[in-house]
């Protein structure tokens, strides 16, 4: 093994292994939303068949749940987001300036050797 001073180790770090009660949960809960998604469409189909037969009031239950399936799927698409990240697959975001800051200036012509 090398000692200078820029040595580092040679082995990655362990992967946490064993069960983690957060990505069960997390996975319940995209099967979850996923089934109620799967109802809703069903749902919104049947509400539909009904709207265009002539019942009036099927039409707020077809908006009603139309959304309930958007949002059914958006939860799943969050929580499947979740597992990925805590699983190390993904990386959070970096984090942006506020654009009521001024830009950085770009860097000058030199370095340190320069300036010399």
């Amino acid at each position: 093994m090398s000692q200078g001073k820029r040595a580092g180790s040679r082995r990655r770090a362990k992967c946490q292994r064993g069960f983690r009660p957060a990505l069960l949960a997390y996975a319940l809960g995209v099967t979850a939303a996923v089934l109620a998604w799967g109802y809703l469409v069903y749902a919104a189909i049947d509400f539909g068949t009904e709207a265009r037969g002539g019942d009036s009031q099927a039409w707020a239950f077809l908006a009603l749940a139309s959304v309930g399936a958007v949002a059914c799927l958006f939860l799943g698409l969050i929580l499947v987001a979740r597992i990925l990240r805590a699983l190390g697959l993904t990386r959070s975001p970096a984090p942006t300036a506020p654009s009521d800051t001024p830009a950085a200036a770009p860097p000058s012509g030199g370095g340190r050797r320069a300036a010399r």
